[in-house]
């Protein structure tokens, strides 16, 4: 059974971090769509994630008296994760398929130019170049189903951080672990 307060903290801090990360992108595709890709939106991104699952241990650990078990931060850890991913999934897909349908496919275009620029710089070959970008424009990593299986890699690799997290917010005392 799920203590009431682990719910709420990784339902509330879930939804959080979900409109944080929904409106980062938002603002970022208003300033310029291009930078959508760039290396510095994906490391604010993951940081305000990082960050928010903190605050949220911390304060999920304080309302427990500080008995917070292995088991109860990953859960805890795992429900946020999960809220969180989910809306901006949704968000996302709301934003590729009906806010700006075109966004797609310029996006895919910048990968593709991306890709093309770092291959040359790095001596691949052409026909090894020209199967990538095949294989990309038929996947179309936009798309719903490709956005849906992104979301359960960052689930999984979330999980993989909230054992780590989990281990640095449980209880030293605890019976439960």
């Amino acid at each position: 059974m799920i203590s009431p307060i682990i719910k709420r903290n990784s339902t509330t801090y879930g939804v959080v971090a979900g409109i944080v990360l929904s409106l980062i992108t938002a603002v970022v595709y208003a300033i310029d769509y291009k930078l959508l890709l760039s290396f510095w939106v994906t490391s604010l991104s993951l940081s305000a994630f990082v960050i928010i699952s903190i605050i949220m241990l911390m304060q999920t650990k304080k309302q427990t008296s500080n008995q917070l078990s292995f088991k109860e931060a990953f859960t805890t850890f795992f429900i946020y994760s999960l809220v969180s991913i989910i809306i901006i999934i949704a968000f996302k897909t709301l934003l590729y398929n009906v806010i700006d349908p075109t966004l797609t496919d310029n996006l895919l275009e910048l990968t593709i130019k991306y890709l093309k620029d770092t291959s040359n710089q790095y001596g691949v070959s052409a026909s090894t170049l020209n199967g990538m970008i095949t294989n990309l424009r038929k996947t179309d990593p936009f798309s719903i189903s490709e956005q849906l299986k992104g979301g359960f890699i960052n689930l999984f690799i979330a999980c993989i951080f909230g054992l780590l997290m989990a281990l640095i917010f449980k209880s030293k005392n605890t019976s439960q672990d």
